[in-house]
């Protein structure tokens, strides 16, 4: 399918949440290391994208896609869920155009959607992998309903968690118009955030940006205090972080839902402020082939704060037939 077949409209004169879609993970629910972790590097279009393979088996391959955009992947080994998933079939983690151990951005390169898709689909041929299921967690989520607009028949599932909307950055109310649910819960720390971006160039309030971010994400306080804890080295490439942003603002995924036949399972927190559960369920109503699973006791990142769960909840979707 071309890049024409998105239905662009631009969200000119709307409210949108511009918050970083990010993607991290909890500590170990097994014992990391049980698996064999082979990595390597492709290039696609002129670029070199890294990437790690987890465990080996009979299942549908699984490529993970982290959050973002302008994260790389690492932070995804810190979490147990992976290592679970990886008993039957093999987890491919890779980081994306310009973060990470991927080729970084020189003068003049490009890191756009259709440039995203294609190092996805690049990486699929580089693995020799026939058929691939995608999990996709807030902005890779939304890559990976893309992915999927273009390369329906490569995929054998899609499972969305707390996934962005089809239209970039929007989070609809009752009325159908976008809020930004951090400003109307969290109002003392996007004001504090609003103070640490006026300063620029500063690291130190770059760093303590993100951990305020961070730190809205989340239902637990223990939960948060420790991912915080752990995420001492996460960092956000800004540039990229840029670059995919003010691209995807063209694009409106939403009439390609419809035509999704492959099963989608899509999973969204309770209490994601990030991302309303209102765009998982809306997101769900137009896909006829999905199941919604509420994770009751999580924000943003249910595979960090409920990782049992997770766990038994995908690896019975990927096991139906």
């Amino acid at each position: 399918m071309s890049r024409e077949a998105f239905s662009l409209r631009p969200l000119r004169g709307s409210r949108v949440m511009m918050a970083f879609m990010c993607v991290f993970v909890t500590f170990p629910l097994f014992s990391f290391g049980q698996e064999k972790l082979d990595g390597g590097s492709f290039e696609s279009a002129g670029t070199l994208i890294h990437f790690e393979v987890l465990g080996e088996g009979a299942r549908s391959p699984i490529i993970v896609i982290n959050g973002g955009p302008g994260f790389s992947h690492t932070y995804l080994h810190l979490s147990g869920v992976w290592e679970g998933l990886a008993h039957d079939g093999p987890v491919v983690f890779y980081d994306q155009r310009g973060t990470g151990r991927s080729q970084q951005l020189s003068q003049g390169r490009t890191s756009t959607l259709q440039d995203n898709i294609e190092d996805l689909e690049a990486l699929r041929r580089h693995l020799n992998y026939e058929k691939v299921t995608l999990v996709g967690h807030s902005w890779g989520g939304y890559l990976s309903m893309a992915y999927a607009a273009h390369h329906p028949d490569r995929l054998e599932k899609v499972v969305l968690v707390g996934t962005a909307g089809p239209k970039w950055f929007e989070i609809p109310d009752r009325s159908g118009e976008p809020s930004d649910l951090f400003e109307y819960i969290f109002p003392d720390v996007v004001e504090r955030r609003t103070r640490l971006n006026a300063t620029l160039g500063d690291a130190r309030a770059a760093d303590d940006d993100l951990s305020a971010y961070l730190s809205m994400l989340f239902l637990s306080e223990d939960r948060r205090d420790d991912f915080i804890s752990g995420c001492k080295d996460c960092r956000l490439d800004r540039e990229v972080n840029r670059l995919v942003n003010q691209d995807l603002l063209r694009f409106d995924i939403t009439p390609q839902l419809a035509r999704f036949e492959f099963p989608v399972l899509i999973i969204t927190g309770r209490y994601d402020i990030n991302v309303a559960p209102l765009v998982s369920y809306r997101i769900h109503q137009k896909i006829s082939n999905s199941e919604l699973v509420f994770f009751e006791k999580s924000g943003h990142m249910p595979f960090y704060e409920e990782p049992a769960k997770f766990v038994e909840v995908v690896a019975r979707f990927l096991d139906a037939r």
